[in-house]
């Protein structure tokens, strides 16, 4: 099996992948490199490739969309994981923001937070289909009347993440993506 290397914009993300991962592939190898913020992650991203030794690594770039182009974002990341030598690399874009993934999952953050009655406000329109979202993290934060955080949120909410959510299409591709890499590897 081929050891994953996740390069990620910021801990919360490693802090979701930690509950997501062991439920989606129980036998995964991987690893979580945090940056200091996307700036962080772009400016690094190739010495940290360049530099990683364990044979066989598949690297998977996450990364927040936030105010940008996601299509210039991914060709820019996709070139430099070209000129780490790792054309193969996969990178996902996190819609506008990770917390859109949460919004997309409402069942997965009443049971991560422990908080009622989320699940009822699934169907309203904007969190059918929360990508499109401007601030994902500030509607989360209204949302549960500031009980989300960041990091001990995306920690807690990671674990109930439903696998087969089809809300939020960059978590789709996202899930989609970590499959066929353990696909190829079997």
């Amino acid at each position: 099996m081929k050891h994953i290397v996740f390069l990620l914009e910021e801990l919360s993300a490693k802090e979701m992948l930690k509950g997501l991962l062991p439920r989606l592939a129980p036998e995964i190898n991987y690893r979580c490199i945090v940056f200091e913020g996307k700036q962080d992650l772009e400016k690094n991203v190739i010495k940290k490739i360049r530099a990683y030794r364990v044979p066989d690594s598949q690297f998977v770039v996450l990364r927040d969309q936030d105010a940008g182009d996601c299509h210039i974002i991914k060709q820019k990341l996709l070139e430099l994981c070209k000129q780490s030598n790792k054309p193969d690399s996969l990178v996902r874009i996190a819609c506008r923001e990770l917390e859109s993934w949460y919004l997309a999952d409402l069942k997965a953050v009443e049971q991560g937070l422990n908080i009622s009655g989320l699940i009822k406000q699934q169907n309203n329109k904007k969190y059918r289909a929360p990508d499109y979202l401007q601030s994902p993290s500030i509607e989360l934060k209204k949302l549960t009347k500031n009980q989300y955080q960041k990091v001990s949120g995306s920690r807690k909410i990671g674990t109930h993440l439903n696998l087969t959510n089809q809300r939020s299409k960059s978590f789709r591709v996202f899930i989609e993506g970590i499959r066929k890499i353990l696909d190829n590897s079997l």
